[in-house]
């Protein structure tokens, strides 16, 4: 290394998207996922170089569902993307016996 010299490395990040919120059903079972919004991570300082969040807990919309003030937060003003996006699937199924159907000699 010559000295004085930073190195910098290439980092490779890798992107998954997440299916969006839906009911599916198939063989009898059902999949429902919902998302939530939790604490906020907006950099306030980004643009002094520093490192400051406002404290906010989780996202709570300031207006009615399908309107511009639904993905502004009420606590701290910031747009829904800058809260962390917590995703949690649940797969519901109905067991049924084998020897459902009625005996018949």
């Amino acid at each position: 290394m010559i000295k004085g010299l930073a190195i910098m490395r290439r980092r490779q990040v890798v992107v998954r998207k997440e299916e969006p919120p839906r009911k599916t059903t198939t063989n009898s079972s059902l999949t429902i996922t919902s998302v939530r919004y939790g604490e906020c991570q907006r950099n306030h300082a980004a643009s002094i170089g520093g490192y400051v969040v406002d404290g906010c807990r989780e996202f709570m919309a300031s207006g009615e569902e399908r309107t511009s003030g639904a993905l502004a937060c009420a606590a701290c003003g910031c747009h829904r993307n800058f809260h962390r996006r917590e995703v949690e699937t649940e797969v519901v199924s109905e067991c049924s016996s084998p020897n459902n159907s009625s005996n018949r000699a």
